[in-house]
């Protein structure tokens, strides 16, 4: 498959200036901009982030559930949390395969891991290591970890249940696939504040972040080129991003925004001007 004359960097980097923060209105990442606290914007931002599967308005809703139901101090919500009382906020939430106690399951989660860290990201770090290639390993021991924090609180029984559908908030890398939700996560809190992403992390360097793929990213990179193989999954997701280093070794991922953007067109326009959607239809 040979690379389309539009995968070049003027063109791409004029995409992602055209894509600005007016597109947020179509995104996840708008209720994580809502909040001005690192804490916030944290916690808001791997939720939003997990929930982030199947349409958008269900996703926009699932969240309006969960803000209406935490109020608008995230941070004190998790620090505060209460196994025992604080998962029936959640009675009634249904988004695709998760429920109400799932939900509670994440937020105790997040207490456990703020009661030890300063921030989520000190969490990450314990498990990441800058000589790593990319950031596989350390979303790896990531999961591990969150995976093994207590869940008894909320399911009843000492082990986290195989079914548990909390599981599914935090897709393991090291079985292979894609991971988007979380690759997504890490590209709004690790890439530098541009509007869109968010600029959180500074310990981690966005040369080794790994594009989040969705139906839209892969319609376009498949179009320019960009992969041959016919499964999503992590391979997939690094061949991609080594081809969009060529344009950017050091932020291969600031142009996943703006792909995913017009990934979400309805045809593939012959014209490079049709190429911008109408921010004013958003």
């Amino acid at each position: 498959m040979q690379q389309s004359n539009l995968f070049n960097k003027e063109f791409l980097d004029n995409l992602n200036h055209s894509y600005d923060a007016k597109y947020l209105a179509l995104d996840p990442l708008k209720y994580v901009r809502k909040f001005k606290k690192r804490s916030d914007q944290e916690i808001i931002g791997l939720v939003a982030a997990s929930l982030s599967y199947g349409i958008v308005e269900q996703i926009f809703k699932s969240m309006d559930f969960i803000l209406e139901r935490i109020g608008n101090n995230p941070t004190q919500f998790v620090a505060q949390f209460d196994p025992k009382k604080d998962p029936k906020r959640f009675d009634g939430f249904v988004h695709r395969f998760n429920r109400g106690p799932d939900v509670a399951c994440y937020f105790w989660w997040l207490h456990q891991v703020y009661e030890k860290y300063d921030s989520l990201e000190a969490f990450f770090l314990e498990g990441y290591s800058e000589e790593d290639e990319s950031i596989r390993p350390g979303l790896t021991s990531f999961v591990d970890r969150m995976l093994a924090l207590d869940s008894a609180q909320i399911y009843g029984t000492k082990a986290l249940p195989k079914k548990a559908r909390v599981r599914f908030f935090l897709p393991h890398p090291r079985l292979g696939g894609a991971c988007k939700r979380l690759n997504m996560f890490l590209r709004w809190v690790v890439r530098p504040d541009d509007g869109k992403d968010l600029g959180l992390w500074k310990s981690i360097s966005p040369s080794k972040l790994v594009i989040p793929l969705d139906t839209h990213i892969i319609n376009v990179v498949k179009k320019l080129g960009l992969t041959q193989r016919k499964t999503t999954d992590w391979k997939m997701a690094a061949e991609i991003t080594d081809k969009l280093k060529r344009l950017d070794a050091n932020d291969p991922l600031k142009y996943d925004f703006a792909l995913c953007r017009l990934g979400m067109m309805k045809h593939w326009p012959e014209k490079r001007q049709n190429y911008i959607m109408d921010a004013s239809n958003v």
